[in-house]
């Protein structure tokens, strides 16, 4: 699959009743915005912070939505509804976090290049994209990150992901 100019790409991470969580968000996006692909859900351990471990996921969506009217208007109120409380702790345990990684095909998130609960979902969706300054694949970079990170597939936690 290809980034086309209105594909906007969602990373999805609980580490609260993450088998219940996850797909709850997934159906909860489903019902507002034109979901295109779903990863598969992946675990992996809790990054700057000790704590149960995350599953992560990517949601590939079409929208012409505005960033901020993206986040304020549907995401955060799907945060808030499945139990999400932001504290000034940004590294607390959280139910669901869904965050634009790639809006209308503009790069936001550049730790996708970095953190393996990131590229690892984001690549079974946008094997193809290229990094802008190396040229590299993620699918690449991803593979190279799971060598050396302890990161799972839990397939049966979202069936019918990509």
């Amino acid at each position: 699959m290809t980034l086309n100019q209105g594909d906007t790409c969602l990373g999805l991470g609980s580490n609260v009743q993450p088998e219940i969580n996850l797909p709850r968000a997934v159906e909860l996006l489903r019902q507002i915005l034109k979901i295109t692909a779903v990863s598969t859900a992946w675990e992996s351990p809790a990054v700057g912070m000790t704590g149960p471990p995350f599953l992560n996921a990517a949601v590939l969506v079409d929208t012409d939505t505005p960033i901020e009217e993206l986040k304020l208007h549907l995401l955060r109120p799907i945060e808030s509804f499945l139990g999400r409380v932001r504290t000034e702790n940004k590294y607390a345990a959280r139910t669901i976090d869904i965050d634009v990684l790639i809006h209308q095909g503009e790069i936001l998130e550049p730790l996708i290049w970095e953190q393996p609960y990131l590229a690892v979902p984001v690549a079974e969706l946008l094997p193809s994209l290229h990094h802008p300054q190396t040229g590299e694949f993620l699918h690449q970079v991803a593979d190279r990150l799971r060598i050396d990170y302890p990161i799972y597939p839990h397939p049966q936690v979202l069936p019918g992901s990509s």
